[in-house]
């Protein structure tokens, strides 16, 4: 019975505390409930602290209040539950109701962890790897993102993957990493798949395959990452594992381009230069060109630098070739170091 009046009092709280679900002349059933609750939960339902806390944070029939939602998450986590231990830890981790703490954030994922939950597992994990909170360690990093993908937590397979990819805090091996990628992109998980798409379009820890990279490329891309579209477009640019299409190669390039991805932005611009798969045009070859190089790729600068040079889509101007082919030098690409170097010898 108690148990049941707890679900009852929740589902009346969930309609909006302090309004009656129902009333006669003399009850407010909404009041009662709410009053019921508060002094459950004030006497230690650990399961009524964590229920208001979730209130409070998304607002669900109280004003949303982020310090209220944080105290009583606590409440309810010291007395071991595990799913407000787990909220505390995002709260300290986002800062929301309480100051910004990622040595806390990390103290309350490990107990909810300890207790074997794989959300808390996983942002144990990448606490350790990106060292918030904790000395950055990805021996310990794997060792947590492993107990959350055995329990098959989407985001710790593939995470636990791209260590073994990089052989950091394992040994590296691609084929653990193929067995990682894979078990989270067959779940769905896009990077992940484009993940799985590299491994087979390189060779590692697999034969390479084409055909199999583009099938991996293109689940991913048509889950909208950026990457992923990148890549397609280079495979139907290049003609690997499909056939050769410029057309295609532009659509992907375009999509990925438009979500800020630079390398897609560059060669986007490079297909409207050389008019492949779209009519030639050198602004728009610029405009993308610029949009890549803005982000510090050194082959973009570099070809901006070209168009600056040559007026190919821009007034010709020598001074800012210059300047676009220093950024590219800086970038370690050699052509933008020689063409500088000419520039500046002619006294531009």
């Amino acid at each position: 019975m108690k148990t049941l009046l707890k679900k009852m009092m929740v589902a009346l709280l969930a309609l909006g505390i302090g309004q009656a679900a129902w009333a006669d002349d003399t009850l407010n059933v909404g009041e009662v409930a709410q009053k019921e609750m508060l002094r459950m939960a004030e006497a230690g339902d650990a399961e009524l602290q964590f229920s208001l806390g979730v209130m409070y944070e998304h607002g669900e029939g109280v004003r949303q209040d982020y310090a209220e939602a944080a105290r009583w998450y606590r409440k309810a986590a010291e007395q071991g539950l595990v799913d407000a231990q787990y909220n505390v830890g995002v709260m300290y981790e986002q800062g929301k109701g309480v100051h910004q703490d990622y040595a806390e954030a990390v103290r309350w994922y490990r107990k909810a962890a300890e207790q074997g939950l794989a959300d808390a597992q996983y942002n144990v994990g990448v606490m350790y790897e990106q060292g918030k909170g904790v000395h950055q360690d990805y021996a310990k990093a794997a060792q947590w993102y492993r107990k959350a993908a055995e329990q098959g937590d989407v985001d710790a397979q593939n995470n636990l993957g791209v260590l073994y990819d990089k052989g950091q805090g394992v040994r590296q091996d691609y084929a653990v990493a193929m067995r990682w990628y894979r078990k989270a992109a067959e779940q769905g998980d896009s990077t992940a798949q484009n993940n799985l798409g590299v491994m087979y379009e390189q060779g590692q820890g697999v034969r390479q395959n084409y055909a199999k990279a583009v099938q991996w490329y293109r689940k991913a891309a048509e889950q909208g990452l950026a990457e992923a579209q990148h890549h397609l477009g280079s495979m139907y640019d290049e003609g690997r594992g499909v056939r050769q299409d410029y057309a295609k190669a532009v659509q992907w390039y375009r999509k990925a381009a438009e979500q800020g991805y630079a390398g897609a932005q560059h060669n986007l611009g490079f297909m409207y230069a050389q008019g492949q798969g779209v009519r030639q045009n050198n602004a728009e070859a610029v405009r993308w060109y610029r949009k890549a190089a803005e982000q510090g790729i050194g082959e973009a600068q570099y070809n901006l630098g070209l168009m600056y040079e040559e007026g190919q889509g821009v007034s010709k101007n020598r001074k800012v070739a210059k300047e676009w082919y220093k950024k590219a030098c800086d970038n370690g690409l050699q052509d933008g170091c020689n063409d500088y170097r000419q520039l500046n010898n002619e006294g531009h």
